[in-house]
């Protein structure tokens, strides 16, 4: 979906200044010892940081060449079967609805949205979120009218769905087995699309008629399509 992983960044290198300043405090005359405030940090800098390879060498031409590709461009994207869209209260919720739908039924790849990269608007990640998969997955809870973000996703996502031909019928309400949302207290909007009933009976039959891999090699073929003319786009 043009979305990788998230990654969490490496910690910065920490100096240990205290071990380095003794040692040299104790080399030094006693008349310099009793001046605390006239010991310069340049001897300590010198001592603690090692001496930069030349520019030639292979470990920093290593360092700046990894430096130079950036981590999105790193990562292969991946079109995803599914998305999450979620309460925030509601993602351990989430994460069994997610691990239902790959590991029961073999609807793989998916995520949820709290697993979209941070750092980021929330509107971007939506996007990709939306566009970057082939269903989008409403996750009906009794959470879900009080979060007014997801509000804003399902209409978007219906929005979506109808300005876009190759949405259609791509956004689908889900009432989960705990804490599902009533059908009379769910938007009228939403009312109108068969919702996916885990507690019913016709659960896997539904999920089966819903999911086609037919399905989703057509809107991964136009995603890549579009995708390759944005690329062209910006190469121009």
């Amino acid at each position: 979906m043009g979305v990788g992983k998230s990654k969490t960044d490496p910690c910065p290198l920490t100096l240990s200044w205290g071990k380095s300043s003794s040692v040299e405090t104790s080399q030094r005359p006693e008349s310099d010892a009793k001046k605390p405030e006239e010991l310069s940090l340049c001897g300590v800098a010198e001592h603690s940081n090692p001496a930069e390879p030349p520019a030639g060498a292979p470990g920093r031409a290593g360092a700046e060449a990894v430096e130079e590709i950036p981590e999105e461009e790193a990562e292969e994207d991946v079109f995803l079967k599914f998305v999450i869209l979620h309460a925030e209260d509601d993602i351990n919720e989430a994460l069994r609805v997610q691990d239902l739908l790959q590991n029961d039924f073999g609807i793989k790849p998916g995520m949820i949205f709290a697993e979209m990269p941070c750092g980021r608007q929330h509107l971007q990640n939506l996007d990709d979120a939306v566009n970057g998969s082939a269903w989008t997955i409403l996750l009906l809870t009794e959470n879900f009218l009080r979060d007014t973000w997801c509000k804003f996703q399902f209409y978007t996502s219906l929005m979506n769905s109808v300005n876009r031909q190759h949405k259609y019928n791509s956004v689908i309400p889900m009432r989960p087995l705990n804490k599902p949302l009533p059908r009379e207290r769910t938007p009228f909007a939403l009312r109108t699309i068969n919702a996916l009933e885990e507690e019913s009976r016709g659960f896997p039959t539904q999920v089966e008629r819903i999911f086609q891999e037919s399905v989703y090699k057509i809107q991964q073929a136009i995603w890549k399509e579009t995708r390759n003319m944005v690329q062209r786009q910006f190469a121009a």
